[in-house]
């Protein structure tokens, strides 16, 4: 099974202007490369609201794009000493978004990026160097 694609205003628009024209359903989802069932929920709810705009969903909306997502995991990835402050001060200073630092770790956690403390080993030249003496 394809991955589900949402479909833009655009698209919606377009569907609802072949679907009043005359066009099949099934015809206007091979048009959109969609199931069939996606044109027709999307007639429907024209139908009964007289709207093509997708309906709310529950939950908080999201504050950060895919795009300060991407910013977000390349700082991390550039600068692995940085801290989640620490991106989230370059995050606000370059793309004016305010977030939390939670907000920051979480979508690490997401992007599978954890906290480790890096180990420092002994040096081999102090071992090697009592060794000689």
């Amino acid at each position: 099974m394809p991955p589900r694609r949402k479909l833009s205003d655009l698209d919606r628009g377009r569907a609802i202007g072949w679907l009043q024209d005359g066009a099949a359903a099934r015809q206007v989802a091979q048009r959109l490369a969609v199931a069939p069932s996606v044109i027709i929920r999307l007639k429907q709810r024209f139908q009964a609201t007289g709207r093509m705009q997708e309906r709310q969903r529950p939950g908080r909306p999201r504050v950060i794009t895919q795009r300060e997502d991407l910013f977000i995991q390349r700082q991390a990835m550039q600068q692995r000493m940085a801290t989640a402050n620490n991106i989230r001060q370059r995050l606000q200073a370059t793309t004016n978004t305010v977030v939390s630092g939670q907000t920051i770790r979480n979508r690490l956690h997401n992007f599978g990026l954890r906290a480790r403390r890096p180990v420092r080993g002994t040096t081999l030249t102090a071992i090697i160097t009592e060794q000689l003496a």
